[in-house]
């Protein structure tokens, strides 16, 4: 046995991360709540990947200089999703909004453009999730998986494509992508759970609505996001608008 001692093993070291001044599409805002309109392609939170030109990074410039506010971020997307993100400016605040969002009262709802044609034009799906065993980016239906609700309606059929509204009842990573291509309706661009789309470079997924009753002075919150141009296109191609 070789009395030579192991190498050390090394992990990367976590950064904290810094203030970067990247522009950002403001859509509401106020002492403690921020909402961002986010285009596809931003990550919202540093990684050991893409540590700069974040939405974290671009959220810790705009609040530079006021003192106590750590903001942090409540409604997570895919890199390229876009739409909205809901931003916490203290941690009491974010913690209420978890509260109402246990308690049924945050709604979300996302717009996609899917293949085919759902069926019944309403529905609820629900299929448990889970991290994938063989690939860990991507998430699975078992039934050793969270529980996980989706409800939907379908918005246009126009032909070969159909705009659809999802919304959120739990919210688990790629959940909407993975209950509409378990449904047999994967979203456009989704390369992940479908396939590459002709005109799209990503999936035809937007956080479009989230209301809320305001974590501080309880009124109802209501916030959207417009559609951005490239799905704006996708639907007009289909004679579809909002």
């Amino acid at each position: 046995m070789s009395d030579t001692p192991a190498a050390p093993q090394f992990t990367p070291e976590r950064r904290r991360p810094e203030a970067e001044e990247i522009e950002l599409a403001v859509v509401y805002e106020d002492a403690w709540l921020i909402a961002i309109d986010k285009p596809p392609g931003m990550v919202v939170h540093p990684t050991y990947k893409n540590w700069s030109g974040t939405l974290l990074n671009a959220l810790l410039w705009r609040v530079r200089g006021r003192e106590g506010v750590v903001p942090s971020i409540i409604t997570r997307l895919d890199k390229q999703t876009s739409g909205l993100v809901l931003v916490a400016l203290s941690p009491i605040v974010h913690a209420q909004v978890q509260r109402d969002a246990v308690a049924g009262r945050v709604k979300k709802e996302y717009l996609a453009i899917v293949a085919g044609a759902p069926s019944p034009l309403t529905d609820t799906i629900q299929l448990p999730l889970a991290r994938s065993a063989e690939d860990r980016r991507r998430v699975v239906v078992t039934d050793s998986g969270q529980p996980c609700e989706t409800r939907y309606e379908v918005l246009s059929t126009p032909g070969a494509q159909s705009v659809v509204r999802c919304e959120l009842v739990t919210g688990r990573t790629h959940q909407i992508r993975v209950h509409l291509a378990a449904r047999g309706w994967p979203i456009a661009g989704d390369v992940v759970y479908g396939e590459a789309h002709p005109v799209l470079t990503r999936q035809a997924l937007h956080a479009w609505r989230i209301s809320l009753p305001h974590p501080v002075t309880r009124q109802l919150l209501e916030i959207e996001a417009a559609v951005p141009l490239d799905l704006q296109q996708l639907m007009s191609d289909q004679n579809f608008t909002l």
